[in-house]
């Protein structure tokens, strides 16, 4: 207790009284919460001298009302689906998410956004938004097993 609150006065003093701009200490925030359906069954790649990663899609729906009736029941109902890229790092996590994400399974996701960019195989530079996910809730079992 006493390290972790005298680490909390030292970034005090240091974030009030230094004018060097390269030792201001600020928190910063980069999370996400999504809940959706599993869009594909999950992939693990592992790339030459790096950590294998389970990747697999997860689709999110926003609905609303448009027209005259937006205020009551009536007017018609609008729905747009987006569709998010997952990818787990997190050993334990990543193995769990391999062997037990279904296409169809309702789940929760929480992570951090990270963008980055690739080239495709018709050499043009991409940019791509990617989830990190750290906790993975399993809210349902799969969408075709309730058939």
């Amino acid at each position: 207790m006493f390290r972790s609150a005298s680490a909390q006065i030292f970034r005090q003093a240091v974030r009030c009284r230094s004018t060097d701009t390269s030792l201001i200490l600020e928190r910063s925030i980069n999370r996400v919460q999504l809940l959706g359906r599993v869009g594909q069954d999950p992939v693990m790649r592992q790339v030459e001298g790096r950590n294998p990663v389970t990747i697999f899609s997860l689709a999110t729906n926003e609905m609303w009302r448009s027209g005259e009736g937006e205020e009551s029941s009536t007017g018609d109902v609008s729905q747009k689906t987006t569709w998010h890229r997952v990818s787990v790092f997190k050993p334990g996590l990543r193995d769990v998410a391999y062997q037990y994400v279904k296409k169809g399974s309702r789940i929760l996701v929480e992570g951090k956004l990270d963008y980055g960019e690739y080239v495709d195989k018709n050499q043009v530079r991409r940019q791509a938004t990617t989830i990190i996910a750290d906790n993975i809730v399993f809210l349902s079992d799969n969408v075709r097993d309730r058939t």
